[in-house]
């Protein structure tokens, strides 16, 4: 099965499902829907109203964070995976690059992940080095410690999805060689194994478009793709799976 998420990130109102109705439909009626599934992610705000609407059809909605602790607790504007999932979502990002960036420690994410497996979501956790961890050949070290220091082998690994999102390469039109990243995608894989004996799906991230996902997609290890920009417009999102499959 190979995935094709949507990540909106701050984007998105009520009309803005116009875009997932054109989504869903070239997905409805194309021969190749058994092969992959659909899953955007928007913001919080819409997340209850499009879940209710696409709960019968092909797209899945999920949430693009969710908050450390289970159920409910004080913390002002936290939203938790028990909520998130009670108003419809059945996916979550976990440890996006921005989240990261903002504070997320693996202890969090380790919460993150933890609880929101205990509420049946789906997690889509993601890795990825920057800019001056790949120029110093520390690409392997950390995308191992990202992984080794939230991903426990007691996790079920089919509620789990990898991302490799380098972040060099988030919104900047920047890929790595086919080389490079099939090197990347084995090595992360390997590290999977190690901790689950088999390795849940792995998806890319990162300036991933109609033009380039031929490449992407002559690399066995890559299972699908986590997009940015790309899935606010459903002409992108559309050719982006049409190139896949072409």
């Amino acid at each position: 099965m190979k995935y094709f998420i949507g990540n909106w990130k701050m984007f998105g109102v009520p009309k803005s499902i116009s875009i997932l109705h054109k989504i869903n439909y070239y997905y409805s009626k194309d021969k190749n829907r058994r092969k992959y599934r659909v899953i955007i992610t928007p913001p919080y705000t819409l997340i209850e109203s499009y879940a209710k609407y696409f709960k019968k059809k092909k797209i899945i909605i999920g949430s693009q964070n969710c908050y450390q602790k289970d159920q409910f607790s004080s913390n002002t504007a936290a939203i938790s995976p028990y909520m998130i999932k009670k108003v419809g979502a059945n996916y979550t990002l976990v440890g996006h690059s921005d989240n990261r960036s903002e504070g997320d420690t693996n202890e969090m994410l380790k919460n993150k992940v933890h609880f929101a497996l205990k509420n049946n979501l789906k997690v889509v956790f993601c890795i990825g080095e920057n800019k001056k961890e790949k120029k110093n050949k520390k690409t392997f070290s950390v995308l191992k410690k990202q992984l080794s220091k939230v991903l426990e082998k007691k996790f079920n690994k089919n509620n789990i999805i990898v991302a490799y999102e380098p972040i060099w390469s988030i919104g900047t039109g920047k890929i790595p060689s086919k080389n490079e990243l099939e090197k990347t995608a084995i090595y992360i894989k390997k590290v999977l194994k190690d901790i689950f004996k088999k390795s849940p799906a792995l998806l890319y991230g990162g300036s991933v478009d109609g033009n380039n996902v031929e490449m992407f997609k002559k690399i066995r290890e890559i299972d699908g793709f986590l997009i940015g920009g790309a899935s606010k417009s459903s002409k992108k999102f559309i050719d982006i799976i049409k190139n896949y499959y072409r």
